[in-house]
C-alpha cells in the first residue's frame, strides 16, 4: 500500500478489491415474493418488497445489468437483486463512506457488455483508487450524511403534503363528500350538475418522446421515464404542468412536474386537459390503478385507447376551482420542499468529489454526527436511498 502523492497519509493508493468484495445479487421473480416491508433493491433501485432478506443492512448495492453506475444505500436488511452487486465484505470501511466513495468512480464506464449493459465484478476488484484512511472515514461520511439527512426529512414533508392533497381528492370525489353535498341531489348515485362522461372528453393521453440516452444533453429540463425523472435536457416538449404515467415497462405510477419537460416513450402524458384541473385529472389517474390495464403480452403495457371508453363523473367547474384553492396551498409547499432538496443536493454533490479525494481536508475538523450515523438512527427499519 503506497500513500497517494499530494493527499497526506490519510489517503493511499490501492485496488477497490481491497477496500470492498462485491457478490452478484440472487434472482426472485414476481410471483416468488409475499408480501413484507424488505426492499428489493434492482440496478435501479428498490422494484418491491419482501418478506425475507438476502442481506443484512447497512448495506449498498450498485446496478450490475441493464441501468449501470446507480448506487444506493440501505439502512435496513434487504435483498439485492440479480441485476445487481452488493458489497459482500466491506472490509472494515465505513458502509456510507463506501456508498458515497463509489458514486464518485463512474461506474457506467466500466461496461463490460457486448449489447447489454454490464458490470464484471472481478474488474471492478481491479481498478485502482485513492482511497480514505479509516481515521477520517466517518468524518467525511457524517458531513455528506447531514445533507442527505436534510434531504430525506424534505421528502417525508412533500410525502406528508402529496397525502394530505390525496385524502382531500377521495374526500370529495370518492367518497362525495364535497362542499355543499348536504344540498345536492343524487340521482342513481350522480350528484346533480355532474356530468357522466367518456375519459376521453376528461382529459386526452398521448404517447411520450423518444430520446435516447446518448442524446440527452445535460440541462435544466426533467426528462420523464415510466416511474420517475431520469434526467434533465437542455430541450423540451411539454408546457407546464407535465402529468406522466407508465405506458411500457412499469405502470401504474402518476408524476406531477410544474415545469417545462420531457416525457420519453415509455410514458403517456396529458395533452389536452380539456377545460378540466390538472390537479383533479393528476388524482383522478393516480386513483385509477392504471397497473391493472396491462395490455402488453411481454412487456407491461398501457394502452391509451383502452382507457378513452371508461366512464368517469366530471364535477362542474366551479367545485373544481374550489378543489384547486386547496390543493394549490399544498403543492405551493411541496414545490418550496423541492427546491430545497434541489439546492442541498447541489451542495452535497459540489462537496462530494472535493472530500473523497482530499482536496478538501477534514482531519482537524470537529465534525458533529448527524442523527443517522448515531446508534438509533442506524436501526430505523427503513429503507434510506439515494
Amino acid at each position: 500500500m503506497t500513500t497517494a502523492m499530494g493527499r497526506g497519509p490519510s489517503f493511499n493508493e490501492i485496488n477497490l478489491g481491497d477496500a470492498v468484495t462485491f457478490q452478484r445479487g440472487f434472482d426472485i421473480t414476481k410471483n416468488e415474493q409475499t408480501e413484507g416491508v424488505v426492499p428489493i433493491v434492482s440496478s435501479s433501485g428498490v422494484s418491491s418488497f419482501h418478506s425475507r432478506w438476502k442481506s443484512r443492512g447497512p448495506g449498498v448495492v450498485i446496478g450490475r445489468k441493464g441501468t449501470l453506475g446507480t448506487v444506493h444505500y440501505l439502512r435496513a436488511d434487504f435483498w439485492p437483486h440479480d441485476t445487481t452487486l452488493w458489497v459482500k465484505d466491506f472490509k472494515g470501511n465505513d458502509p456510507r463512506l463506501i456508498y458515497y466513495f463509489l458514486k464518485t468512480l463512474h461506474l457506467e464506464n466500466f461496461d463490460t457488455g457486448a449489447s447489454n449493459p454490464t458490470l464484471n465484478r472481478n474488474h471492478l476488484h481491479k481498478i485502482k483508487v485513492v482511497f480514505p484512511a479509516s481515521c477520517i472515514q466517518k468524518k467525511i461520511a457524517a458531513i455528506l450524511s447531514a445533507y442527505d439527512d436534510l434531504i430525506e426529512n424534505n421528502r417525508r414533508r412533500i410525502a406528508l403534503l402529496e397525502k394530505m392533497a390525496e385524502e382531500i381528492y377521495r374526500e370529495w370525489f370518492v367518497r362525495m363528500r364535497f362542499p355543499g353535498h348536504e344540498q345536492t341531489k343524487f340521482e342513481k348515485g350522480v350528484p346533480e350538475g355532474w356530468t357522466a362522461s367518456r375519459f376521453d372528453n376528461f382529459c386526452v393521453l398521448q404517447r411520450g418522446y423518444d430520446l435516447p440516452d446518448a442524446d440527452i444533453e445535460d440541462g435544466e429540463y426533467p426528462v420523464i421515464a415510466s416511474t420517475s425523472i431520469k434526467a434533465y435536457d437542455k430541450h423540451y416538449k411539454v408546457g407546464p404542468p407535465v402529468i406522466t404515467t407508465g405506458r411500457s415497462g412499469s405502470l401504474g405510477s402518476v408524476l406531477y412536474v410544474n415545469s417545462h419537460a420531457w416525457p420519453l416513450n415509455t410514458t403517456l402524458y396529458v395533452k389536452d386537459f380539456c377545460g378540466n384541473s390538472p390537479y383533479l385529472i393528476y388524482f383522478t389517474l393516480k386513483n385509477m390503478g392504471l397497473e391493472n390495464f396491462n395490455s402488453g403480452a411481454g412487456v407491461p403495457t398501457l394502452n391509451r385507447n383502452h382507457l378513452n371508453g371508461i366512464f368517469i363523473l366530471i364535477p362542474p367547474k366551479e367545485i373544481q376551482a374550489a378543489f384547486d384553492d386547496q390543493i394549490t396551498k399544498l403543492f405551493r409547499q411541496k414545490e418550496n420542499f423541492e427546491k430545497q432538496i434541489e439546492l442541498l443536493a447541489q451542495v452535497r454533490d459540489t462537496l462530494l468529489p472535493r472530500l473523497i479525494s482530499g482536496k478538501l481536508a477534514v482531519e482537524n475538523l470537529d465534525v458533529r454526527f448527524p442523527p443517522s450515523m448515531t446508534e438509533a438512527g442506524n436501526n430505523v427499519s427503513e429503507a434510506a436511498l439515494s
